[in-house]
């Protein structure tokens, strides 16, 4: 192929992915709408939709009334029902699946307890594993899985899905990207859980329309992700906006798991919160964060001043992060979605205190619109990143592994088993 050839067809390849990434975010869409998003002419648009709804990925279909004269457009929609992804949400203490179909809906899930039990690999993977197996055996006849995505509560290496540091756990350079796939006979993107929150609520939650955001998300520990013009900050190795390990309290900080103390995790996690409480020993986990949270909010006064001491430290980080980044937005998920309603008035005192006020003065704080699933969200948005890169080629790519995995295994020359 010429240079020229090659060329265009790149330009083919990408807009077919922006038109199929405008319908998977934003729901029906007019082919006109799409025509003006896109800056492409309406016969264009129409022969992306002929190539997409080909394939199975789209549909097309007359608007509703639209009291206007003349020929409607036709409204172009994702084809929820022939094209899906697996999601898993690893978390410290839960381990979720759902089955996602494009478009974003949750079609089908599972979910288990997580022992806090140390270096859990094995059973993980083995948890998920057949709960991949379960959401598979649910699909309707010609729904096509096109990814898997993963988030996980610790540090990934993106090459490979492996967890350099899973803090609270003991993970520390487990594949458990490759060992998830081998399992399922499927390539398996993994994430860290913050990154891809930061991600899902950009695209589908409380941040859509901004570019400039921070995600700050609690479980036992903090991590945060942060969108930059647009793009997820990761570092030079992947590792980057690890926030619970900013420096909030270095002369009488608690001491953290990362080795260091006064750390914003170790002053506003979970654990921090508990003690703070007078309730170590007692609780644990989110029950035990949100039992604090309510004992608040009915007027105990040691559970109302725990969340007014993990509001000034949270709001020491928030400050820091908005005089860094001067973000648009600054979110709180997880277990800090139910902080922060009762600790506003001290992160918001913080902020004003000690936070530049041309920095500030535009920005909104606010809880994750995702709730619980902001994670899984993200993963499954990650699972489908591949697809919309080239999604003729990924879909060619994946009905070929979904015909093999309906094969079943094949007995090798000596009987064993051989995987697809």
């Amino acid at each position: 192929m010429s240079k020229a050839g090659r060329s265009q067809e790149e330009t083919r390849r990408r807009n077919l992915g922006d038109l199929l990434r405008h319908v998977h975010l934003s729901g029906a869409l007019s082919r006109s709408e799409l025509a003006d998003r896109m800056g492409l002419n309406r016969s264009t648009i129409m022969a992306l939709t002929a190539e997409l709804s080909a394939a199975g990925l789209v549909g097309e279909e007359l608007p509703g009334d639209t009291g206007r004269a003349g020929r409607p457009s036709l409204v172009v929609r994702p084809e929820r029902d022939r094209a899906h992804v697996l999601a898993f949400d690893v978390r410290v203490d839960r381990l979720v699946a759902a089955r996602v179909g494009l478009g974003g809906e949750i079609l089908d899930r599972r979910e288990a307890v997580r022992p806090r039990a140390g270096a859990d690999l094995e059973d993980v993977v083995g948890v998920l594993a057949g709960f991949g197996r379960e959401l598979r055996r649910g699909v309707r006849p010609g729904s096509v899985c096109v990814g898997v995505g993963a988030a996980y509560c610790g540090m990934i290496r993106p090459d490979d899905g492996t967890v350099r540091y899973g803090p609270y756990v003991g993970w520390v350079d487990q594949a458990f990207g490759v060992e998830l796939g081998s399992r399922l006979g499927l390539p398996v993107l993994v994430g860290n859980e913050a990154h891809l929150g930061a991600l899902a609520e950009r695209d589908r939650g409380v941040g859509r329309g901004f570019d400039n955001l921070i995600y700050l998300h609690g479980d036992v520990g903090v991590g945060g992700g942060i969108i930059v013009g647009g793009r997820l900050l990761g570092g030079d190795g992947g590792y980057g906006c690890e926030l619970g390990h900013m420096m909030v309290n270095p002369y009488d900080g608690r001491p953290c798991m990362c080795g260091s103390r006064g750390c914003l995790e170790a002053e506003v996690g979970e654990h921090a919160l508990i003690d703070a409480a007078g309730r170590s020993g007692e609780l644990s986990g989110r029950e035990g964060v949100r039992a604090v949270v309510e004992a608040a909010g009915r007027g105990d006064a040691a559970a109302e001043e725990a969340l007014h001491r993990i509001g000034d430290w949270l709001g020491i980080g928030v400050a820091n992060l908005i005089n860094l980044f001067n973000p648009g937005m600054v979110i709180f998920g997880g277990m800090l979605r139910d902080v922060y309603p009762g600790s506003a008035a001290q992160v918001g005192h913080r902020v004003e205190a000690n936070a530049m006020v041309i920095s500030r003065e535009q920005v909104r704080l606010r809880v994750s619109a995702l709730g619980d699933d902001v994670t899984l969200v993200g993963a499954a948005e990650l699972a489908f990143s591949r697809l919309l890169a080239s999604p003729l080629g990924v879909l060619a790519e994946m009905r070929r592994r979904s015909a093999q995995h309906r094969a079943g295994p094949r007995r090798g020359a000596l009987g064993g088993l051989v995987r697809p």
